[in-house]
């Protein structure tokens, strides 16, 4: 689960990525679609012994759909299809078996806990999961597959918003007595007099290490992943965008020195700023809630400034990156080594979608559709890009666009351009080739 953050790889590495796609997949999924949350690294026979990871498994069948629009092999997706199905509807079955379009049953996540009841982060990669899936349905030859998913997915978008969203953002609803799931309450059923502090704290709060009433920094990162895979989550844009706000509102520090830490405060502390994995600014906090939520990780941080970004929040985006960059100057921090649960961690690599956010940068090798949307007031933009077939430098100036390959080639059938108020659809038909810049005209 940690992997869906990171976004480097797939477009640096894409043949290296697809290659956690197939180890997923092929080799680390038993017949039911059960796959451990800690995959067999390197090649080896996979365990099943311990929990699926809801995030995890979910994000990997959106991560499927974003190697597909990378590599345009649609002989590599169909071979992974069945599969990928599988793991979904294992999802469905052990997480919504009741089919109402959100997760509930208790489901581990990348916190290390499982959540009771459903909650908003981890139903925004379920929904963003099957609109994914109902696409490589159509893509793969199977489209009577694609209604079933896209039907539930619109079912448990109404359900967010009617049932999750309290008018500044998602929340869970904490449950353990209405779920298939008994396992909590019989365990509460089974507690003797005299109780012991803990047992009287599940007595009266229900499972520890839920977030409940509380704005997680998290919450609608399926959506985010979503846009960086390809494809639209399901989701009332107008909600996640006000969901964003409201992260960087209640959740964003200037200074940390009020901040009380209990976990790991190495991360950011004394006057530095930094983003709050969570706040309960409407009150509720658990005695004991999940146990990371006071905590700051650079890869939530540059999760949620990509989506801000991306979703016309600039300048709540670059004050959270610039933030948390002073923490890692190469006086108290190495500039190069943002640590989480060790060093050079996965989860930081999220940077990378700062790249595509401020540019607005996307190409679909399946489609040969290349997408460009600066989100900064420039006269003259230009963006490093990278792809499976080719890099080198965009630039738009002079109501122009510059593609220039340092290597390799890139078909571009498709060109759609927003700058400067103005957006621009053409079909230029080119093949730019390494060393032979090409210069399409938007006028």
């Amino acid at each position: 689960h940690v992997w869906n953050y990171a976004q480097a790889m797939p477009h640096l590495f894409p043949r290296l990525e697809r290659t956690l796609r197939e180890q997923e997949l092929l080799r680390s999924m038993d017949e039911q679609g059960h796959v451990n949350f800690r995959a067999a690294l390197p090649d080896g026979p996979a365990t099943h012994s311990f929990h699926a990871a809801a995030d995890g498994q979910l994000g990997g069948i959106l991560k499927l759909h974003r190697e597909y629009q990378i590599s345009g092999d649609v002989e590599w997706l169909k071979k992974l299809y069945p599969a990928a199905k599988r793991s979904l509807d294992y999802c469905i079955a052990v997480w919504d078996p009741d089919h109402k379009g959100v997760l509930a049953e208790p489901h581990h996540n990348t916190y290390d806990i499982e959540f009771w009841g459903p909650d908003g982060m981890c139903t925004s990669f379920y929904l963003s999961a099957l609109i994914a899936l109902a696409i490589m349905a159509r893509e793969t030859g199977n489209p009577a597959d694609a209604p079933f998913y896209e039907a539930l997915a619109q079912k448990g978008a109404a359900y967010l918003d009617e049932q999750l969203f309290n008018g500044e953002y998602y929340e869970q609803r904490v449950d353990y007595k209405n779920l298939r799931s008994q396992a909590f309450a019989q365990y509460l059923a089974g507690l003797k007099e005299p109780y012991s502090t803990e047992d009287r704290l599940l007595l009266q709060e229900g499972p520890k290490y839920q977030y409940g009433s509380g704005c997680i920094s998290d919450g609608v990162i399926g959506v985010w992943l979503a846009g960086l895979c390809g494809m639209e989550s399901p989701q009332n844009p107008a909600h996640v965008r006000q969901n964003l706000r409201s992260i960087f509102a209640y959740n964003f520090r200037p200074s940390l020195w009020e901040h009380a830490n209990p976990q790991r405060p190495g991360y950011a502390w004394g006057d530095e700023p930094g983003l709050l994995l969570c706040t309960w600014p409407r009150g509720g906090k658990p005695t004991l809630p999940f146990v990371y939520s006071d905590e700051v990780w650079t890869g939530i941080e540059y999760q949620t400034a990509s989506h801000m970004i991306t979703s016309g929040l600039v300048e709540e985006g670059l004050t959270i990156v610039k933030a948390l960059r002073s923490r890692h100057n190469g006086y108290v921090r190495n500039p190069w080594n943002e640590y989480e649960c060790g060093s050079y961690y996965a989860r930081a690599m999220a940077s990378y979608a700062l790249l595509g956010a401020l540019g607005g940068f996307r190409y679909s090798a399946a489609q040969k559709a290349l997408w460009l949307a600066p989100r900064l007031e420039l006269d003259v933009f230009e963006t490093f890009f990278s792809t499976a077939y080719g890099w080198g430098t965009l630039r738009l100036a002079d109501n122009r666009l510059t593609i220039d390959l340092c290597e390799g080639s890139l078909r571009v059938d498709h060109l759609q351009v927003e700058w400067q108020g103005k957006r621009v659809d053409l079909r230029p038909g080119i093949t730019v080739t390494a060393g032979q810049p090409e210069t399409v005209e938007l006028s």
